[in-house]
């Protein structure tokens, strides 16, 4: 079986990539010119394809002859200097792989979207896939994306396609080298650059069980429909908890009020991200999605591909040694 697979140089993306090597898939990779690429050693036989998904005509070659497009990539910040260049590669470039695949005739799609795109509350009330939601409940440039990208997919699917929808909730584990904002948390942790938190949640799933669904989706997934693919629910108190426990760091015990988060992100956001043309630490899109316990259900996803929902603890463990071991943070 060749699969054509995007974002395999991300965090999710290699992980998927180890999943289908393992079973002896033909792997041909789509990657960046800028790509930092260690996190594809050891896959030997895989192809690398340089490309863009802005410009995913360009792409066609890649796509002859394969039977499945896997699409993990996208551009996942939570602060963006230009939001089109975030639309263009998110909704456009999948719209588009869509479109390659369908005419080429790549049989089947697996699509990696996000548990962002779900109707979460502000109380805490855990979502599934049912559970009622719009463009107007997305916060943010990303999330925007996402939500329409993958209504792409889903509008593929309808129209005959076999796309299969994932979505996974906050992946952790090893080899986060960006790392991603939930990497963030956890590198700022233990570089005690966490002196107090806000009341919010988040689903903090297992990225290697994330990728053992993608490559069971393949053939088990139904066309059209989406899974969550999710872990444990928790506060981000008891993750801050949970790691003081595993380190011997101390856990913050200060809960800094929204408001008082907003103006911080507002200053931080104004300052560094407009002034100097950093990325800021905090943003007030990211303080707005805060009030929002993203706690999901990942039940479908058990009844239909077989996914384990598992303590996230081990995943923990694993994210907090790579980053030690590759120099994101003193051994503490």
């Amino acid at each position: 079986m060749r699969v054509f697979l995007t974002g395999a140089t991300g965090f999710v993306g290699s992980h998927v990539a180890r999943a289908y090597a393992a079973q002896g898939a033909d792997l041909r990779l789509l990657t960046r010119s800028t790509s930092n690429l260690s996190s594809l050693e050891g896959l030997r036989g895989a192809e690398t394809v340089v490309g863009d998904l802005r410009k995913a005509e360009a792409l066609r070659p890649a796509l002859v002859g394969c039977d499945a497009l896997v699409h993990v990539a996208a551009d996942y910040r939570l602060w963006v200097r230009d939001p089109e260049e975030m639309m263009a590669s998110n909704v456009g470039g999948t719209r588009e792989l869509l479109r390659l695949a369908r005419e080429l005739g790549v049989p089947k799609v697996v699509y990696t979207s996000s548990v962002a795109t779900m109707g979460f509350k502000m109380d805490g009330t855990i979502v599934d896939e049912q559970t009622p939601v719009s463009i107007k409940d997305m916060i943010g440039h990303y999330k925007r994306s996402k939500y329409l990208a993958e209504q792409e997919a889903i509008a593929a699917a309808k129209a005959g396609q076999h796309v299969v929808i994932l979505n996974p909730t906050t992946p952790i584990g090893a080899n986060d080298a960006k790392p991603t904002p939930t990497g963030r948390i956890i590198v700022d942790f233990l570089n005690k650059n966490f002196p107090a938190y806000v009341d919010t949640g988040l689903n903090l799933v297992d990225v290697a069980e994330v990728a053992r669904m993608h490559v069971v989706a393949l053939d088990h997934g139904t066309p059209g429909e989406r899974y969550i693919l999710g872990g444990e629910n928790l506060t981000l108190k008891q993750i801050l908890d949970r790691l003081s426990a595993m380190t011997g760091l101390p856990s913050p015990t200060m809960k800094v009020p929204h408001a008082v988060a907003m103006a911080f992100a507002f200053f931080d956001e104004n300052f560094t991200g407009k002034l100097r043309g950093k990325e800021p630490r905090a943003t007030v899109e990211a303080v707005r999605m805060g009030r929002k316990m993203m706690f999901a259900s990942s039940a479908k996803a058990e009844r239909e591909l077989g996914f384990k929902v598992m303590p996230v603890y081990p995943a923990m463990r694993a994210a907090v040694d790579w980053f030690v071991a590759h120099g994101y943070a003193p051994k503490p």
